[in-house]
């Protein structure tokens, strides 16, 4: 028996521009109000113990598949069946009350799981230790920030021992070394055989965690298949949605030095050069220069050694090519107190003309969960001889047979 099953399952949405036009529209039998279509008529399911991951454009309908799934929408038209105990991350705070406090609203939330008391007493205390949150647990819940927020309704979510999670972009919020635990425990639960709807714009952790990936568009199921074979196409249209010629700001200056935290890591300065010159612009010849990355950084000496990861873009956002310590096979070594740096070169780089980014990460030790970021950390300005076409210049051999 599969663990979630819909049938011919829409969601449609109507809206009164007046409080008076809906009892108008059952008086008169006229229609007085907007629809909105959230989700066409589709049949979807999900095996038992498999991992799959939710990608599309904001407003294409995942949340609305996702609450549909959880419970917390009812379908239009259609059946939604769903075997086992259902915890979901939808919303931040959905389903606190503010006015409560935070040991109220987790008694709360397991009422609403179907938890008794007495077995809600039992995981109590390993709720607030998740959560790192003993010491505001008898404060209403509307006086906590919304890592707070996070970090409660995650610990509940997942300390109930559900048989499907549900997460909707939930582990943006919160702190690196909160983000750390939360990773390890979805990956808990994966190793455990739980079902998990994992619903990110981090693509990368979609292809590296899931099994299968669902691509909705526009209230459709446009594509249902292998997380590389889903990425990859949802990528492409992303890259060809972006050919307008719209240009791409620079959201994170290049890395600076952060405050060491417990459970986390941090870049703390990251240099690039090309043929002896460095700077955040830099010109580059074709497949005659060498590109210099380096890349310092601190991480909590108790933590399994982190690895590095590098992104080369072009200006509108399409991925050209990456780099990874982890996938290259590089065994950092521990350094001094957390401290690392490490250097990649790329003898005679062989992009084509053009302009592109460079974008760091410094991943966990299975180059999944992303402890920091810089982005667009240097531009290179690349120039060629000849005409070459494309991005790249693969090696060949030619010969006359």
């Amino acid at each position: 028996m599969n663990a979630i099953c819909l049938e011919n399952v829409s969601k449609i949405y109507t809206h009164y521009a007046h409080g008076i036009d809906r009892l108008l529209e059952i008086l008169t039998h006229h229609p007085r109000h907007q629809s909105f279509v959230a989700l066409h008529p589709f049949n979807l399911t999900i095996a038992h113990g498999q991992v799959v991951g939710i990608v599309g454009n904001n407003g294409a309908g995942k949340s609305t598949l996702l609450k549909l799934i959880a419970g917390t929408l009812q379908p239009t038209q259609g059946t939604c069946v769903v075997q086992g105990r259902v915890a979901a991350l939808l919303e931040l705070g959905g389903g606190f009350h503010p006015e409560m406090t935070g040991k109220e609203n987790v008694y709360l939330n397991g009422a609403m799981m179907g938890l008794s008391p007495e077995e809600m007493n039992k995981i109590y205390q390993e709720i607030v230790d998740f959560s790192g949150l003993a010491e505001f647990m008898n404060q209403p819940v509307k006086t906590y920030s919304s890592g707070m927020f996070m970090r409660l309704a995650f610990a509940v979510a997942t300390c109930v021992e559900p048989e499907i999670l549900i997460i909707d972009e939930a582990l943006s919020v919160g702190d690196g070394a909160f983000a750390r635990k939360s990773f390890n425990r979805i990956m808990q639960f994966k190793q455990a055989g739980k079902t998990i709807l994992f619903c990110s714009h981090a693509l990368y952790q979609v292809e590296a965690i899931c099994d299968r990936v669902i691509w909705i568009d526009q209230g459709h199921i446009k594509l249902d298949g292998t997380p590389g074979g889903v990425v990859n196409a949802y990528t492409e249209a992303i890259a060809i949605a972006n050919a307008s010629g719209v240009s791409v700001s620079n959201q994170t200056d290049a890395a600076t030095s952060l405050p060491a935290e417990e459970g986390t890591a941090r870049i703390t300065e990251v240099t690039v050069s090309v043929d002896g010159s460095t700077g955040h612009i830099l010109e580059v010849m074709s497949r005659q220069s060498t590109l210099y990355l380096t890349v310092s950084f601190w991480a909590d000496p108790k933590l399994p050694v982190p690895t590095v990861g590098l992104l080369i873009l072009s200006v509108d956002g399409q991925i050209i090519s990456s780099a990874g310590s982890q996938h290259d096979g590089l065994l950092l070594q521990t350094g001094a107190e957390g401290q690392f740096t490490v250097r990649v070169a790329f003898p005679r780089l062989a992009l084509l003309k053009g302009d592109y980014w460079l974008d760091v990460y410094l991943l966990c030790e299975n180059a999944i969960h992303v402890y920091d970021q810089s982005r667009m950390v240097a531009m290179l300005k690349v120039r060629q001889v000849g005409l070459e076409q494309g991005v790249v210049s693969l090696p060949r051999h030619w010969e006359q047979i």
